[in-house]
């Protein structure tokens, strides 16, 4: 959160070469970092071979107003939507709405670089944190605002002060020297350091750094405060919250302040195991893995006995874990490593109290995840469970995590309705021809409709019909398919949706049911130019697309004002039919020329789309498919 090394920057030598990384050149490091020169010597090695193997970086957008006023503004823009928070005028500080509820009680303030939100700021509230003072991007917070923020609670009334700070030696530094300045101006100001970095197996003079596991140690110290608890009883069980809270980072990018490079690089195929929050090195550098792998990577890494910052987990021990979003990982990404994490404590014999998922200090847009645990008793428990105002605390239901929950039944299909059997119907083995025809025509038409559809889409339309045919076939291996006309339709839109994908297999699927339900209890052979109606009039209700927009509808379209000619007196089906094929064909290619209004392909320029729509083309395909089945002579291999 401030300073990340245990010494003052030494002034770069001169460039030899290309020059020094760190010191505005690029090239080979030819000496020690002095910034680093208290960390372990596995580590100095390896920080001079991550930058020798650096590229050119280029500094990364970023959506703020200014690059030296970022800082405030995220406070500004927190304090602006939540109406339990103030600033304190003059100072990068905020504090609770309601400073006069601390009356008596202990006051809790914390605080550090900027950079890491939701942390601090985002954790001040009833319950929590009392303020919070906020340092450049970075940076650590001055000692005038420090003091002036203590200051501020103790006119409250506070009765003692606690500082929770991270162990960087400039939080260290700044927070202690406000700390003896206040208790020269008579306040009771104590301060705890929290360092649960369970990274280095030998961790230098400045100790395990401070991360994640501190939002714990706010939330403890907190609830104490808020049930009245003394000075000397909240110190003593945050300083022993501390000592059994460990977390452990894993990155697959690095992160950058606004208006600076990144601080290193990492190959497209590698992640690092226990960077800090500020993107200092970790200890590991290694391939991506699965999440799983990485996850047990991680776990392995925090409980080694032999490290000398390992966290003591023993089969029947109890923990709050926390996944937690360094600030670039997407949400889908998280939930894996999350259930990855439930799983592996679980076949460990460790009960997972709670489990908190989120961004809670996160290291700007940082691609990567830290997972924290703290052991609890009872006790520990209630605390963590006591609720709080904080903004940035989840809501989360008071239960363990398991990924061994009873799962909901899947409800059972409702008995069809006598009706839905009834209606003449095609011959078993003629349904069989004609579906074995429609299997055929779309499985040799994969790659086809493949390439028409890279033009508008994701070029994926060839590949959705054939997973939908490979289903049908497999579903008439199982079992015979219903002759009746209604159950045939709906039988297949079943299949389509559970197998087909994307939005075409919504789009037939709403079609097929919307058909069948429309063939209820007839036989005539206007029955089906009414299902046809029936069906594009259901994809037109829920798909948004017309006539023109070209689409698959366009094809359908054409063919069912064809097909009304089945409603004359004495209409040959299989000519009416074949008069529909062609006006389908016919309509699919002239989507060749229209501009889409639906779909995906409504987003890409009409002077890109130079071929006709694919999903018109699978449609046209499709009838025509159905009339060489009815045509078929029974007995004859296809």
């Amino acid at each position: 959160m401030g300073e990340c090394s245990p010494l003052p920057a030494a002034p770069c030598p001169p460039k030899l070469g290309g020059g020094l990384a760190g010191c505005g050149g690029s090239g080979h490091v030819l000496a020690p970092n002095p910034r680093r020169s208290s960390l372990p010597a596995e580590t100095r090695f390896h920080l001079r071979i991550r930058v020798r193997r650096s590229a050119p970086m280029e500094v990364p957008k970023k959506l703020v107003t200014t690059v030296s006023g970022c800082a405030d503004d995220a406070l500004a823009g927190l304090v602006a939507c939540n109406s339990g928070l103030r600033l304190l005028r003059g100072h990068r500080v905020v504090l609770r709405d309601d400073l006069q509820a601390i009356r008596g009680r202990v006051a809790l303030l914390s605080g550090g670089g900027s950079g890491h939100e939701p942390a601090h700021a985002g954790y001040v509230g009833k319950g929590m944190l009392t303020g919070v003072v906020a340092g450049a991007m970075f940076a650590s917070p001055s000692v005038g605002s420090i003091l002036a923020a203590i200051r501020a609670v103790a006119q409250a009334g506070a009765a003692g002060i606690l500082l929770i700070v991270m162990n960087y030696t400039g939080d260290r530094l700044n927070f202690g020297m406000a700390l003896e300045r206040a208790r020269a101006e008579g306040a009771d100001v104590r301060m705890v350091v929290v360092g649960d970095d369970c990274a280095f197996t030998k961790p230098g003079k400045a100790g395990r750094r401070g991360i994640c596991g501190t939002i714990l140690i706010h939330k403890v110290a907190g609830a104490l405060a808020e049930a009245g608890a003394s000075l000397d009883e909240i110190e003593k069980k945050a300083k022993a919250a501390a000592k059994v809270t460990g977390t452990l980072g894993l990155s697959l990018s690095p992160c950058s302040i606004p208006g600076s490079k990144p601080s290193f690089q990492l190959a497209e195929d590698e992640m690092e195991l226990g960077l800090g929050i500020h993107g200092e090195a970790g200890v590991h550098r290694m391939k991506v893995l699965p999440a799983d792998k990485a996850v047990e990577t991680m776990l392995k890494h925090m409980t080694d006995p032999s490290s000398a910052s390992h966290l003591s987990l023993t089969p029947g021990s109890s923990v709050v874990l926390v996944v937690n979003n360094l600030g670039g990982l997407s949400c889908l990404e998280l939930g894996i490593v999350a259930g990855a994490a439930v799983r592996c404590l679980e076949n460990r014999g460790i009960r997972i109290a709670r489990a908190l998922v989120g961004c809670f200090m996160t290291a700007m847009e940082m691609a990567g995840v830290s997972l924290t645990l703290m052991l609890v008793d009872e006790e520990l428990l209630r605390l963590i469970d006591t609720k709080t105002m904080a903004v940035a605390w989840p809501n989360i239901l008071a239960g363990p995590a398991t990924t061994r929950r009873e799962e909901v039944p899947a409800p059972t299909e409702a008995p069809r309705k006598p009706q839905d059997e009834t209606g003449i119907g095609l011959s078993t083995a003629r349904v069989e021809r004609v579906l074995q025809r429609v299997c055929s025509t779309l499985l040799d038409m994969k790659e086809k409709l493949n390439e028409l559809d890279r033009g508008a889409g994701d070029g994926d339309c060839g590949h959705t019909h054939s997973q939908a045919a490979q289903a049908i076939r497999e579903w008439m291996r199982s079992r015979p398919p219903p002759a009746a006309p209604a159950q045939l339709l709906s039988s297949l839109a079943d299949v389509v949706l559970e197998h087909m994908g994307g939005s075409s297999g919504v789009l037939y699927g709403l079609f097929l049911t919307a058909a069948g339900q429309s063939l209820r209890g007839r036989s005539d052979s206007s029955a089906w130019a009414d299902a046809m109606d029936a069906g594009i009039e259901a994809m037109q209700r829920y798909g948004g697309a017309a006539p023109g927009d070209r689409t698959m509808l366009d094809s359908l379209f054409a063919a069912a004002q064809a097909l009304h000619s089945l409603r004359s007196p004495g209409a040959d089906p299989l000519q009416v039919l074949a008069a529909a094929v062609q006006s389908a064909e016919a309509a699919a290619e002239a989507t060749r020329h229209m501009e889409a209004g639906a779909g995906r392909a409504s987003y890409i320029r009409s002077s890109r789309l130079e071929q006709p729509d694919a999903g018109a083309v699978a449609v046209a395909a499709v009838l025509g498919a159905v009339l060489e089945g009815l045509r078929d002579p029974l007995g004859t291999s296809q």
